[in-house]
């Protein structure tokens, strides 16, 4: 068989490629879920893309008729043009009529009817949906599985692709007699909309990706979004230092930022992360690079203002198309989702800095705080292996305690950090910053002043002359620390 035709593509965006290439071509293949996951929407694309590509295709129902099969098609736009429709009616003879058991009577004659359909209509591609109603007629799962061994005999003889839906039962009787299992589900959660998940439980004779995906019913079907696996990504690029467009702070860093590497931007709010973001991304800009901006808290329009009256063009930029910023609603998108958006960024539109402000917003997205990490890693290592810089920031909580905290420590997984403070002196709040960590070499271990001013931001000189700068009440010494105490880092972490 050539290598495109080893393939049922499902014509689901995204699943093709958690599949390995698509449903193995002439072999049964089961899809398991509960309702609402949208597994007979899946179906009708499965036979829809089918049926654009020249083959005969027959959905066979036993629970939607035919006028409710079409109303789903037309709330999606779609036609079902090719499609052909049957509907079988399940249900159990007359108690009064007959001393015999519905598996003895109905499920014999069920099953010979749905055969003689296939039969007649010679198809290349199949779906049954669903079998719930079949094994409702079953006295045992003895008689349920006897069934399904014949009909998947009679598919033995056949080059058709069938798919068999299935609602979620206690056992899984069809997972050793098909070729293929994907469980999809759905899920409601505390806030937002419904999630959706699916894993492909096996695919004999291929490779696929393992795992949870994400996926959404939409107007227009099903999306799903494979899992990022950064491993499956690498790619080699030159190693260099890029400019901020501050030079003070590039002095900071022993040069500016190293390409590939990712940067926290840590401190509570009000301390000037976003705007330090937004001087990175117009620095690329000017630069003739591509960069993006996912921005969860703020509104566009607000970061426009702010950027305007501080003398960042980030407007301009974007106008250009240098800069493309996407607000996101954290309640309407699944890391999964946001991934696989991030990815596309990358990959169609040459990204080389992206911007997350802030892990705040998007930890709401994920509220298993242990695996927001994981997929916060996976996404990092992928921008890093494809030469694109990430720069997020995180809101500490608490102004000007010493004992500031953050909802949770992603500072080991970032290449670099840099802390943001407030401090109050004669009566004026003023805003520092520092490098705190830096893996790509030496960095400057000073604090410093950021003012912020029309004309755009600036680093100033240490501030040598006050102890106690992070406690947000610092001493005013009068004198400047001695060159040894503020010595570059030696050790690059």
């Amino acid at each position: 068989m050539p290598a495109a035709e080893q393939y049922a593509t499902s014509g689901v965006d995204g699943l093709d490629e958690v599949l390995g290439g698509g449903f193995p071509a002439g072999q049964i293949c089961l899809i398991r879920g509960n309702s609402g996951a949208g597994k007979t929407t899946l179906s009708l694309q499965f036979l829809m893309e089918g049926a654009r590509n020249g083959e005969s295709t027959l959905f066979i129902g036993t629970s939607e008729t035919e006028p409710e099969l079409r109303r789903i098609a037309a709330s999606h736009g779609w036609s079902l043009e090719g499609v052909t429709i049957h509907h079988h009616a399940v249900s159990a003879p007359d108690a009064e009529q007959t001393m015999l058991h519905p598996a003895e009577m109905e499920l014999p004659q069920t099953m010979q009817a749905l055969l003689s359909v296939i039969e007649q209509t010679s198809p290349k591609r199949v779906v049954i949906d669903s079998l719930t109603e079949i094994r409702a007629l079953a006295r045992d799962e003895f008689w349920y599985r006897r069934q399904l061994a014949l009909l998947k005999q009679f598919f033995a003889d056949s080059d058709a692709t069938v798919l068999l839906v299935e609602l979620p039962s206690t056992q899984a009787l069809l997972y050793s007699m098909v070729t293929s299992v994907i469980e999809v589900e759905h899920a409601a959660p505390s806030y937002g909309p419904d999630r959706r998940r699916l894993r492909v439980v096996k695919v004999r004779g291929q490779p696929y990706a393992t795992g949870y995906h994400d996926y959404k019913v939409r107007t227009g079907g099903l999306e799903v979004f494979p899992r990022l696996t950064a491993a499956d990504h690498r790619r080699r690029f030159p190693e260099e230092r890029v400019a901020t467009g501050l030079t003070e702070f590039d002095a900071m860093l022993g040069g500016g930022l190293v390409r590939g590497t990712s940067t926290l931007l840590l401190g509570p709010s009000g301390t000037a992360k976003s705007l330090f973001t937004t001087q990175l991304l117009v620095a690329a800009a000017e630069r003739g690079e591509q960069s993006a901006m996912f921005v969860f808290d703020e509104r566009v329009q607000t970061l426009f203002h702010r950027c305007e009256s501080v003398g960042l063009p980030l407007e301009k930029h974007v106008e250009e198309g240098l800069i493309q910023i996407q607000q996101v609603d954290p309640a309407e998108m699944t890391p999964g989702e946001f991934s696989h958006l991030v990815k596309s960024l990358v990959e169609e539109s040459g990204i080389r800095l992206i911007a997350i402000d802030s892990l705040n917003g998007y930890s709401y997205a994920m509220p298993e705080e242990q695996l927001l990490t994981v997929h916060l890693h996976e996404l990092l290592s992928y921008l890093s292996q494809q030469g694109v810089s990430p720069i997020f920031t995180m809101t500490q909580h608490g102004l000007l305690s010493p004992d500031v905290k953050q909802p949770f420590d992603v500072s080991y997984i970032a290449d670099t950090v840099i802390l943001f403070r407030l401090f109050e002196f004669s009566g004026v709040l003023h805003k520092t910053l520092s490098v705190y960590k830096n893996r790509s070499g030496r960095h400057e271990t000073s604090i410093r002043e950021l003012k912020i001013d029309a004309n755009g931001l600036h680093v100033g000189e240490p501030l040598r002359q006050f102890r106690g700068i992070m406690t947000g009440s610092p001493q005013y010494t009068g004198r400047s620390l001695n060159s040894s105490e503020v010595c570059s880092d030696s050790d690059p972490d």
